[in-house]
């Protein structure tokens, strides 16, 4: 039963450490590190499949604990030397494990107060922390396992370890059910755990940062705002006015933060391609760094790779489903961009910067 169990979470455990790594380098690009900007759903998918298995992953860690609960505490804690490397791996294991699930519910919950840390960083450090230990344990466990998994099981003790693995599966079925409607619109009547539904909010979309609390309500509002645009050798400084004066594109996007929920708008307003042209860089060859008015803020500039940059999904948005954006979803102007995390899409635009990377 424990090494079935030990399956399962190493399952869980695997696919959530691969899609949070996705969120983490989309998030933080290194130099090597490329993300499309099509299909537009990609980030939405993995990023909801994150959070959906880490929250199955409870049940299942709670199991695998259960059934292993008299050795953990077993006395004396170690016979030998490689006893206690062994003992100590696994206590690596399972502290970080239980760090991973519990600051992941915080996260997903928006309940910082508890954590005297920066959550990506320390969720990102621990997760490798986490992998390799288990990667280590598997291999130190893999004759046990294999040998279990080959026994024969007593009738009696195969009903209850049928039981038990049913409850476990049945709770992460459950979790999963109740939660994973934030991403999966259809499913959103029966997620009553749900910490978001995708319908609520200003403009049928929900917000994480409203302008009040950012402190960017007076400057949004202010008659005097534009738009500034760089490029190498020339910038120009547009009004909403003259903003609206441009072309004008629709897209149909998610919105998809990495607490996990997703909702889908349709925005229109500029192309940032068009943009780049109006400063004289052409966006074949070009990137961006689009500011916020926001003065203080971890993500109050977003880079917009060339992917991205010419993909024509990309905009300076001024209107949600027909109407000006909400001061809560970045008017007078923000950022949307198909397959990136919401909190790179860049509310209350007041700058952006466009550089020829030829």
């Amino acid at each position: 039963m424990s090494s079935q169990l030990g399956i399962a979470l190493a399952v869980s455990f695997g696919v959530c450490f691969l899609t949070g790594l996705i969120s983490h380098f989309v998030q933080h690009p290194g130099t090597w590190f490329w993300w499309p900007s099509r299909p537009v759903w990609l980030y939405q998918a993995t990023q909801g499949i994150h959070v959906a298995t880490g929250l199955a992953t409870i049940p299942l860690l709670g199991g695998k604990l259960w059934s292993v609960y008299p050795r953990l505490f077993a006395w004396p804690p170690f016979r030998s030397k490689a006893e206690l490397a062994e003992r100590a791996g696994v206590a690596v294991l399972v502290a970080s494990s239980l760090f991973l699930l519990f600051s992941g519910i915080l996260n997903v919950a928006r309940w910082y107060g508890p954590m005297p840390f920066f959550f990506t960083t320390a969720h990102y450090r621990v997760a490798w922390l986490a992998v390799g230990a288990l990667i280590v344990h598997i291999a130190v466990k893999l004759p046990v396992i294999r040998d279990a998994l080959n026994r024969p099981v007593r009738d009696g003790l195969q009903m209850s370890r049928r039981g038990l693995l049913a409850a476990v599966g049945a709770a992460a079925g459950v979790i999963t059910l109740s939660t994973v409607g934030q991403t999966v619109a259809p499913l959103s009547p029966i997620s009553v755990l749900a910490p978001r539904r995708p319908e609520n909010g200003p403009q049928g979309l929900p917000v994480n940062t409203t302008a009040a609390s950012a402190g960017v309500r007076d400057a949004a509002l202010s008659p005097d705002y534009r738009l500034v645009v760089v490029g190498p050798e020339r910038q120009v400084a547009l009004t909403l006015d003259e903003l609206r004066a441009l072309p004008q594109h629709a897209a149909v996007l998610p919105i998809s933060c990495v607490e996990g929920w997703s909702a889908v708008g349709t925005w229109s307003g500029v192309r940032l391609k068009d943009l780049a042209e109006l400063v004289g860089v052409d966006p074949e060859h070009a990137e961006a760094e689009v500011e916020s008015l926001q003065a203080v803020s971890r993500y109050r500039t977003s880079t917009v790779a060339g992917p991205h940059l010419r993909d024509p999904l990309t905009l300076i948005a001024l209107r949600l489903r027909g109407e000006d954006l909400h001061p809560d979803h970045g008017y007078p102007a923000r950022l949307i961009a198909p397959n990136r995390p919401g909190v790179m899409q860049t509310k209350w635009v007041g700058k952006v910067t466009v550089r020829d990377v030829r």
